[in-house]
């Protein structure tokens, strides 16, 4: 038996895929082993592979193990779903049934009710009757079993008198107990059948009638799906022809998880009705989950069909926020705008000030403004002095990101670009060579620049009202666009050597940011068409350290 553990084992390693977790299994058919004798399934594979084999197959057992399990618990999950659904959906069809009938057959129903309502009277009678003959019964059981037991006891005295007593006793109220006097026939019965009808001549009137016919689930075709530019275009098609669908429905939903879709921890369908053809469009999405679940549904003028199966497409894009606890306290960060605020921190200050005025005797106003609570400055000190940065949240290290930024009304200054993580709390935007940002200025002197390592190229044109940010990190570029045409407006080419995070400075305005953006299709072909910046970008460009 060993000898063959062996051979079947070694069998395995040689043979089995990576993915494959079911050498437990392998072996409990081939040997034709009982269920527990898996147990001693450790030992064999220490005794016959080494150390590091065995535990590359247990790992593999493990993961197919963990991917069964998850995907049994979704399966379960989906059944639990179908069920509540079935609990649900039966009482409305027979719910929309009854009231056809009430409206197509109105003395029908009528009658139908009428006999119900005498059925149920003539249950509640018999019901009633036959509770108060239970009652009645208990009552007198009762009594009887008191009785004989008073009987028995009788028959232990011994004294003639009391025996005589105790005998006339029980004749009399043997004479009175309930038990006797009590009919053993029921009231009513259980037969229902004096409430039977016959309805055959009703029934063939009637004998064409049917359910209306339900459109077949349509067959979404995934090959001729695509998302492209923030826009999901979903075409399917019916596995027969059916001339009488009037229209289709599409719902959709975002989520994080690939494959078939999950139940518990999902957003709610969205529904788009009335669809004419075959194919829609969804434009102006935001990306901010990983996948999309689609399906759909035929409708004829009478009724919907089945969903289709749901399919679930890549909707990845770069999402991010601000990160306001690093931010300036003069500027006012919400979910997706900052603005400046001349007058945020300004009682922070005073506190910090104060407290560090009695440990010093003329603290320096820069170091005033620079010393913040451990609780305010998160995990890394704000941005303070002339710096009115904020950076986003989240850190990109590789692959292509684009996000889109707005000035708001009357913004005097802002810039945008991106930093490594590190910058320092004094440093402004474009004048260190870990930064690389546009600025704009409509303060006194207007300007349009493009700013790195504190030089700055003057920039033609005017400048738009919605600025796009494409940063390919694989290939070392940043560049800016005009978000509506998606004309180029400058490329920074660098050698990032690590993270960079989303930049911004505002001064006497705010922005707006857009994000969970694809990286346009336009700013794509234009990437692949340009062969490295023109000479008018190489003063900016840089190996950053």
């Amino acid at each position: 038996m060993r000898a063959r553990v062996k051979k079947l084992l070694r069998m395995y390693v040689h043979y089995a895929p990576p993915s494959s977790g079911v050498i437990v299994f392998l072996f409990w058919r081939e040997l034709r082993l009982p269920a527990f004798a898996c147990i001693g399934f450790d030992y064999i594979c220490v005794s016959v592979l080494g150390m590091d084999s065995q535990k590359e197959a247990l790992q593999r057992i493990i993961t197919t193990l963990a991917n069964k399990n998850e995907e049994l618990h979704n399966f379960m999950e989906t059944l639990s779903h179908s069920l509540a659904g079935v609990q649900v959906n039966s009482p409305q069809a027979v719910s929309d049934l009854e009231e056809e009938f009430d409206t197509l057959f109105t003395v029908l129903v009528e009658m139908k009710e009428s006999m119900i309502s005498t059925i149920k009277q003539e249950a509640a009678k018999k019901t009633q009757e036959i509770q108060h003959q239970l009652t009645q019964s208990g009552s007198a059981l009762k009594s009887a079993v008191e009785l004989l037991e008073f009987a028995n006891k009788a028959l232990d005295i011994n004294d003639e008198d009391e025996f005589t007593k105790a005998a006339k006793q029980i004749k009399d109220r043997v004479t009175m107990a309930p038990a006797f006097r009590l009919t053993m026939k029921p009231k009513a019965t259980d037969n229902m059948n004096h409430l039977m009808v016959d309805f055959n001549q009703e029934r063939q009137l009637l004998q064409n009638l049917r359910f209306l016919p339900v459109p077949r689930a349509p067959e979404i075709e995934v090959g001729d799906c695509l998302v492209l530019d923030n826009t999901v275009s979903v075409a399917w098609k019916m596995p027969v022809e059916d001339s009488k669908i009037d229209h289709y429905i599409l719902e959709y939903r975002k989520t994080d998880h690939e494959g078939l879709p999950r139940i518990k921890d999902q957003r709610c369908w969205e529904v788009v009705d009335n669809i004419k053809t075959t194919e829609y469009s969804l434009s102006g999405l935001k990306f901010d989950s990983k996948f999309m679940n689609f399906r759909v549904r035929a409708c004829n003028k009478a009724a919907a069909g089945e969903y289709s199966d749901p399919v679930t497409l890549e909707t990845r894009a770069f999402n991010f926020g601000f990160d306001s606890s690093s931010s300036h306290l003069n500027l006012k960060v919400e979910d997706r705008t900052v603005e400046w605020d001349p007058q945020g921190g300004k009682g922070l200050e005073s506190k910090v000030k104060g407290k560090e005025n009695k440990g010093s005797g003329t603290p320096s106003p820069k170091r005033t403004s620079a010393t913040r609570s451990p609780a305010i400055r998160g995990g890394r000190d704000r941005f303070t002095g002339e710096s009115y940065t904020v950076l986003g949240d989240t850190s990109m290290d590789c692959g292509q990101h684009y996000w889109e930024v707005k000035a708001l009304k009357d913004c005097k200054s802002y810039s945008v670009g991106i930093s490594y993580r590190n910058l320092g709390k004094f440093d402004q935007l474009g004048k260190t060579n870990t930064t690389w940002c546009i600025h704009i200025n409509n303060w006194l002197q207007a300007s349009f620049a493009a700013k790195h390592n504190n030089k700055a190229k003057s920039l033609d044109g005017t400048v738009p009202d919605r600025i796009g940010v494409f940063c390919d990190l694989d290939s070392g570029q940043l560049s800016f666009y005009n978000a509506e045409t998606k004309q180029l407006i400058h490329t920074f080419k660098a050698k990032f050597s690590q993270p960079v995070v989303p930049a911004f400075m505002v001064w006497c305005g705010g922005l707006s940011l857009s994000t969970g953006m694809q990286v346009p299709s336009a700013v794509k072909s234009f990437q692949k068409t340009e062969n490295g910046l023109g000479g008018s970008n190489s003063s900016l460009n840089s190996m950053a350290q």
